[in-house]
């Protein structure tokens, strides 16, 4: 089980897992779902980001019928309820670019004492094979706040806006290396490279 399909558009993601996982397993192939003709678009009707995870690689899988890999995650900010929580990608209205959501995020929070601001990213990573009845999702979390102004040019999503606990450096103006010790997602991929091991054996 070498060759993993890899449920995301989002080509950001998509450099993110590789950097991570070529790293933690230099033998595992990562394939993108959009290198297959005609994958379906998937709906992402769940109400966790672990539900929406499940649904994408449960629907990769049996298109495929390759182990598929999918994530969910987020922007959780305590002082608006949550939110942009399992909506973070359309915060702003469906095909909303990261600007787009970053700028409703930063008009939500403008009234609110910067001391209340905090907010955490998270990320569910699901796992499906039904050839090997395998199902698996784990989590991670990066907890900070949410500033007012846009700091950096790196990453992507809400990173300009993030500051990680412990650091005055948005997210945005971390390296790749930097980030990817301390991201919901790359502790998410950690936990996830445990299991892929023992099944590429």
């Amino acid at each position: 089980m070498k060759k993993i399909v890899l449920a995301t558009a989002n080509t950001h993601k998509v450099t993110e897992f590789q950097r991570i996982l070529n790293e933690l397993l230099p033998g595992l192939v990562l394939v993108k779902a959009t290198d297959f003709p005609g994958v379906p678009e998937i709906e992402e009707t769940g109400s966790t980001f672990a539900e929406n995870a499940l649904i994408k690689a449960k629907a990769i899988n049996e298109f495929t019928n390759l182990p598929a890999l999918a994530d969910d995650s987020g922007l959780v900010v305590d002082a608006l309820n949550g939110a942009p929580g399992v909506f973070s990608a359309r915060y702003a209205g469906i095909g909303a670019s990261d600007k787009d959501n970053v700028l409703k995020l930063l008009s939500e929070i403008k009234d609110i004492e910067q001391s209340l601001l905090n907010a955490r990213f998270e990320c569910a990573i699901a796992l499906v094979d039904r050839s090997q009845n395998l199902e698996l999702v784990v989590d991670g979390q990066m907890p900070g706040q949410v500033i007012k102004e846009i700091r950096g040019e790196n990453g992507f999503g809400y990173d300009p806006i993030f500051v990680p606990q412990g650091l005055t450096k948005t997210s945005a103006e971390l390296t790749d290396v930097e980030k990817d010790q301390i991201s919901h997602r790359g502790l998410a991929l950690r936990k996830m490279s445990v299991v892929l091991k023992q099944l590429i054996g």
